[in-house]
């Protein structure tokens, strides 16, 4: 299939594979060839192909970079060595005394970003509860530049209403970017909404198979991406190619890979729900969650993560239960065709004050599952199993 073939009004399932992506000229080979050279020879001064040097152009990353902003429906996307280092790259498009907005239940590594690193170099940060939109508004001032929102938020799956964020931060100029790393753009499409900038973690569902770290950028503004484009390659945390190929293969399971993600993690999340020794569930697929009907408004489904309280919320009970987990490994990270367990508290949000996890319900023994793509009877056996020692 021809890229010129691919429009707007193409299937998701038709972008995931084909997407920015076509034959190669050369060979005709159907997969993306991974370019994999640091430099390009020059016919004469001055006279090259379009290309001079591999951090900033490389015909593997533009593929796919073509396929991310393709999946988000953005005109613009970039890809980064890491999450972290996506979200690095936008914070340098702000300058000291600059004010942002963030959710107070964010992922460990962006709080520890924002509060350890940023706010050194002049940044200022507000963290507020996002499932409140006007408490959002009320933390705005007269330097806040950009409204930072997870949704759902990791780990208490809270969800942020984007439309109404956005329409309040827009009357004041302020940019809104949406870590849509949990739902993919399978479930759910943060630039429809109006939001500036999509941010993922490609780490993790995009790419879905566990064997590369990477972050985009995803946006239709111009403006917006010629300042990205020029720190991308100015700061230089762009991703190899080989990492850039890994999640190429990845996107074009996508729609496959979250259809059984989140299945199985609606079934799982029922049964916990009930199980007598499980205190909380957090899973925006129940109608018990606070916030299930926004959950249904702006997203196509729920993903495939849950949270839950194991016993008391003990760190002893959730050490317990994490413990005897079998078939579910005991490792950070999420979204790959395996299933993951993880004791939040201690990996991916130890640098979270205990403080204010805890004021958020955020307990010592929470504890994190991504619901992989294995058959559903072996995971439901494992959770059954492993609850039985608290």
């Amino acid at each position: 299939m021809s890229h010129s073939a691919i429009g707007p009004k193409s299937g998701f399932s038709t972008k995931a594979v084909h997407a920015g992506q076509e034959p190669d000229l050369a060979t005709g080979a159907v997969m993306t060839p991974i370019y994999q050279t640091s430099t390009y020879a020059q016919e004469a001064l001055g006279n090259h192909k379009g290309f001079e040097y591999a951090r900033t152009h490389n015909l593997t990353r533009f593929a796919l970079e073509r396929n991310l902003a393709a999946l988000e429906g953005g005109k613009h996307g970039f890809s980064f060595g890491s999450g972290l280092a996506a979200t690095n790259a936008l914070m340098q498009v702000l300058s000291s005394g600059d004010h942002v907005v963030c959710g107070n239940n964010t992922y460990g590594g962006t709080y520890r970003l924002f509060e350890k690193v940023w706010k050194r170099h002049g940044l200022a940060f507000t963290f507020v509860d996002c499932t409140d939109p006007a408490g959002v508004e009320a933390a705005f001032t007269p330097r806040t530049r950009l409204v930072w929102l997870e949704t759902p938020t990791n780990p208490l799956m809270q969800l942020a209403d984007i439309r109404d964020i956005v329409e309040r931060a827009h009357k004041k100029n302020i940019i809104v970017v949406v870590d849509n790393t949990f739902m993919t753009p399978y479930f759910q499409r943060p630039l429809e909404m109006g939001a500036d900038i999509v941010m993922h973690s490609v780490t993790k569902y995009l790419n879905g198979h566990s064997d590369m770290v990477g972050g985009a950028l995803v946006m239709s503004d111009d403006g917006l991406a010629e300042q990205i484009r020029f720190l991308q390659n100015a700061a230089g945390a762009v991703p190899g190619p080989m990492d850039c190929f890994l999640c190429l293969r990845g996107t074009k399971t996508l729609a496959v890979r979250m259809k059984q993600h989140e299945a199985s993690a609606r079934e799982l999340a029922a049964i916990l729900e009930k199980h007598p020794r499980v205190s909380r569930v957090f899973y925006p697929g129940l109608a018990s969650h606070p916030q299930h009907e926004l959950a249904c408004r702006q997203a196509s489904g729920f993903g495939g993560m849950i949270s839950f309280i194991p016993g008391d919320g003990s760190l002893a009970a959730g050490e317990k239960v994490f413990n005897r987990f079998k078939l579910f490994t005991r490792a950070e990270s999420l979204g790959g065709v395996e299933s993951l367990v993880c004791h939040p508290a201690s990996m991916t949000h130890a640098s979270v004050p205990r403080e204010s996890r805890l004021s958020m319900g955020f307990e010592d023994g929470l504890l994190r599952l991504s619901v992989g793509i294995e058959d559903l009877d072996d995971l439901r056996a494992d959770v059954e199993q492993a609850l039985q020692s608290v």
